[in-house]
């Protein structure tokens, strides 16, 4: 009798990204009606996305392999988002299936206005359950990601599973309650957007000033590298004895979706791959330039992949 081929082996060392998997349905107008209005839809665009898968796809662009703690809907979508992102070298032997797969509405005006309609249902979220089955995941990656959008539970069991298995931990996005400390505690690279740098310090960040007063507490609070965004001005990224602020194109976006995502990912791989908290903090300024370029926030990021990446 023939015996069934062995699998290749796994990677000896890869990144767990734990956040939302959804259906995007990305809609370029020229402008929003009224109400009682209509307006022409100049391009669309389906695509798998949610935080969680963005980021996933930006990591694997740049050379990581990547395996996604998520949930997918026991339906016709879930089955079509999985295959999609599988199709496009993301694990998926994490994801828990049930429920409806939850569905992202980009709506996307010229100069990169954008409006986005969410439809997350609870059973779209993860369960402290979904994480524990996870483990082999969590426990296999040197890095771990953490969307903070996720239930406070399901994010701190992992962040415990990670942390015991000796991984680096990722936190994406803001917290709040008891467990921000816990997850600030056991983080190495925090990234937050101004109104979520808001949640975790207390600071209202509208320039480069306040982004520094803000790292500066969130350093104080256990993480070793920092990225906070200043709106409409860029990124301030900050670790124990120095900073560098990497401000916004000229151009203005396509589409802002996925700029965070792309940001974190190539910050990310510049610290797996031993590179110097500026260099790093470079490659994420043109990880996310590169996505906002185009409609979806589906990212393209091989050209940017270092070379020495895994």
């Amino acid at each position: 009798m023939n015996s069934s081929p062995t699998p290749p082996p796994r990677p000896t060392t890869r990144v767990a990204v734990v956040g939302q998997l959804a259906r995007d349905l990305v809609l370029c107008v020229g402008g929003v009606p009224e109400a009682g209005g209509s307006t022409p839809v100049v391009e669309r665009r389906e695509l798998f996305g949610g935080k969680g898968a963005n980021h996933a796809l930006a990591l694997h662009q740049l050379g990581a392999a990547v395996d996604l703690v998520a949930v997918a809907g026991d339906d016709r979508d879930g089955d079509w988002v999985l295959e999609q992102a599988a199709d496009s070298g993301i694990g998926t032997a994490a994801v828990t299936r049930r429920g409806t797969t939850a569905l992202l509405v980009d709506v996307v005006e010229p100069g990169g206005t954008r409006r986005l309609l969410e439809h997350v249902p609870d059973e779209a979220l993860l369960t402290v359950a979904d994480v524990r089955a996870a483990r082999d995941e969590l426990t296999d990656a040197d890095t771990v990601c953490l969307q903070l959008q996720q239930p406070p539970d399901a994010l701190l069991e992992a962040a415990r599973i990670a942390s015991e298995a000796g991984a680096r931990l990722v936190l994406d996005g803001a917290v709040e309650g008891a467990v921000r400390e816990e997850l600030l505690r056991r983080a190495e690279v925090v990234r937050a957007d101004a109104k979520e740098a808001q949640l975790l310090t207390g600071i209202r960040i509208s320039s480069r000033g306040d982004a520094e007063r803000a790292a500066t507490a969130l350093l104080d609070a256990g993480p070793r590298l920092v990225a906070l965004g200043v709106p409409g001005a860029g990124d301030l990224v900050a670790w124990p004895g120095g900073s560098v602020f990497l401000p916004f194109g000229e151009e203005n976006p396509v589409d802002p979706t996925g700029a965070g995502d792309a940001f974190l990912a190539g910050l990310v791989t510049g610290v797996r791959d031993g590179l110097g908290p500026e260099q790093a903090a470079q490659l994420a300024a043109r990880s996310a330039a590169d996505t906002v370029a185009r409609l979806g926030g589906h990212p393209e990021l091989a050209g940017l992949r270092p070379g020495a990446a895994r």
